[in-house]
């Protein structure tokens, strides 16, 4: 898929609107769904960034609004940043000085383990697996930036 993009600054790159489209599989049953929406990194007072993703997801037929919202602090260098959930949870650090990054995150008994591959000025994907008693899953994240209108 071609080679890494190294991110000298992670909050400067991922700031702006985000096209959005998201894969998720079902390992256990085989089922499979959609997302399809946009990300909005706006920033915030402290230096940070706020992540709104809002679309659609598609499983098993039915089609419901979905929607969620993190925040990224500035990290230990520019290059990084703390991943918090909307209350202010900690979720994971994100690495993109070398355009890759592996980040886990436990959730009660399963764990996330996230892939971040940056592709591009305006390209980069997420892949999570998440395994434990509970879940059994498969997300993969595409995300293109959006360009305003000339």
């Amino acid at each position: 898929m071609g080679e890494l993009w190294p991110v000298p600054d992670v909050l400067a790159y991922l700031a702006g609107r985000w096209r959005t489209e998201r894969s998720v599989r079902d390992l256990a049953s085989g089922l499979e769904g959609r997302f399809e929406g946009v990300t909005s990194y706006d920033g915030l007072d402290d230096g940070g960034l706020i992540s709104r993703e809002s679309g659609a997801f598609t499983w098993q037929g039915a089609t419901r609004p979905a929607e969620r919202t993190l925040r990224y602090e500035p990290g230990s260098g520019p290059g990084r940043a703390d991943v918090r959930f909307a209350d202010g949870r900690p979720f994971h650090v994100l690495d993109l000085t070398t355009g890759h990054h592996v980040a886990d995150h436990p959730c009660a008994a399963d764990l996330y383990r996230g892939e971040f591959t940056v592709r591009g000025p305006d390209r980069w994907r997420t892949v999570w697996r998440v395994g434990g008693p509970a879940k059994d899953l498969l997300l993969t994240t595409d995300y293109l930036r959006e360009t305003p209108e000339a």
